[in-house]
C-alpha cells in the first residue's frame, strides 16, 4: 500500500492489520494548496536522475536518512534507500557498538553502496556512496562533550562527480537547545574548513524550521526543502508525520532541483517506511557545477 503525505486536508487508513496502525494522509495532496505551489514539484513526478552533464557539472541525488542504529527492519530500510537511488548517503545513528561496522557495511552492500565514513568514530553520523563518487578525503570529527549529554560527531568527505567537486557532511544535533544552537556554528565552520566552493550538509536537526539553530543554518546555507519542495515535508515520525526535523543544506552556488520525503516515489514502500526507522528519509537532488 502506497500513501502520501502533504500538508493538504487529512484523512485516516487503515493498516489493515490485526495490530493496525493509523496514519494521516492526504485525501488529495495538492487539492488545497495555492495555484503557485501546486505547480511545484511532488513525488508524484520524478526526481531527477543522476548524470554527469556537459561542461563537467553533475546532478546528484542526495538522501538524509535517520537509521535508529539499525534496529528495526534492515531489509525495509535497504529496500529505501535502493530505491532513492542516492549517491550520497548522509546516515544518523549508525551503529556504534559491537561489530558496528560489519553491520554498516552490510547495509550498504544491500543497498548498492559502499561506506565511504563514520558510524562509531564520528558518534553516529555516517556517510555511505555509490561508486559514482571518486573520493579525494574523509574525516570524522568528534564535537566537545558536555557532561551528561551524548557525545556528537561528524562525518565529513570531500568527493567528485565528473567535474563537480563536493565537500559533504553528516550531523545530528543535540537534544539541549544550547548545546544545539553551538554545534549549529560548529556545523558551518566545518564546512567552511573544508576549502571546497560547493558543499552539503544534511541530518537530524532535532529542531523544526522555526528554531534559533534551524533558522541559523538557513541564515547562512540553502534549506532545500524550502528552496524546491518535492515529496512530502515532515520527516518525524512515520506512524504519525508532523513535523520537520530533519533536512538538507547546500551553499549557495548548487542548484536544487527538488527536496522531500519521497513518499510516493516508485519502489518506495509506505510499510518498509513505517518498518525501517522511527524518522522518514528526506532526498535531494543537486545540480553541483564544475570546479
Amino acid at each position: 500500500m502506497r500513501v502520501a503525505v502533504g500538508r493538504a486536508a487529512l484523512r485516516y487508513v487503515e493498516w489493515g492489520s490485526p495490530r493496525a496502525s493509523l496514519i494521516r494522509v492526504p485525501s488529495d495532496p495538492r487539492a488545497e494548496l495555492p495555484e503557485s505551489l501546486a505547480q511545484l514539484p511532488d513525488s508524484r513526478t520524478d526526481l531527477p536522475d543522476s548524470r554527469t552533464e556537459q561542461g563537467g557539472s553533475a546532478v546528484v541525488r542526495v538522501l538524509s536518512y535517520n537509521i535508529r542504529s539499525m534496529r528495526d527492519d534492515t531489509a525495509a530500510l535497504a529496500r529505501v534507500i535502493t530505491a532513492c537511488a542516492p549517491d550520497l548517503v548522509l546516515v544518523q545513528e549508525a551503529p556504534r557498538f559491537f561489530r558496528w561496522r560489519k553491520h554498516l557495511a552490510r547495509l550498504a552492500r544491500t543497498s548498492g553502496l559502499v561506506v565511504l565514513s563514520g558510524g562509531a568514530t564520528a558518534s553516529g553520523p555516517a556517510l555511505l556512496c555509490s561508486l559514482r563518487a571518486t573520493v579525494e578525503r574523509t574525516e570524522d570529527v568528534l564535537l566537545p562533550l558536555t557532561p551528561g549529554l551524548h557525545r556528537r560527531g561528524f562525518a565529513t568527505a570531500v568527493v567528485r562527480f565528473g567535474g563537480a567537486r563536493l565537500g559533504v557532511v553528516s550531523c545530528h544535533l543535540s537534544l539541549q537547545k544550547d548545546e544545539r544552537y553551538a554545534q549549529g556554528g560548529m556545523l558551518l565552520d566545518r564546512l567552511a574548513a573544508l576549502g571546497v566552493p560547493h558543499a552539503l550538509a544534511g541530518g537530524d536537526i532535532n529542531e523544526r524550521p522555526t528554531g534559533r539553530t534551524f533558522r541559523r543554518l538557513a541564515g547562512q546555507l540553502q534549506d532545500c526543502w524550502a528552496v524546491r519542495p518535492w515529496g512530502a515535508e515532515y520527516t518525524s515520525t512515520p506512524a504519525d508525520p508532523h513535523q520537520r526535523i530533519d533536512a538538507v543544506f547546500a551553499t549557495q552556488g548548487i542548484e536544487v532541483l527538488g527536496c522531500g520525503v519521497p513518499l510516493d516515489l516508485p519502489g518506495v514502500d509506505a510499510e518498509d517506511l513505517l518498518a525501517a526507522t522511527d524518522h522518514l528519509p528526506v532526498l535531494t537532488a543537486l545540480r553541483v557545477p564544475a570546479a
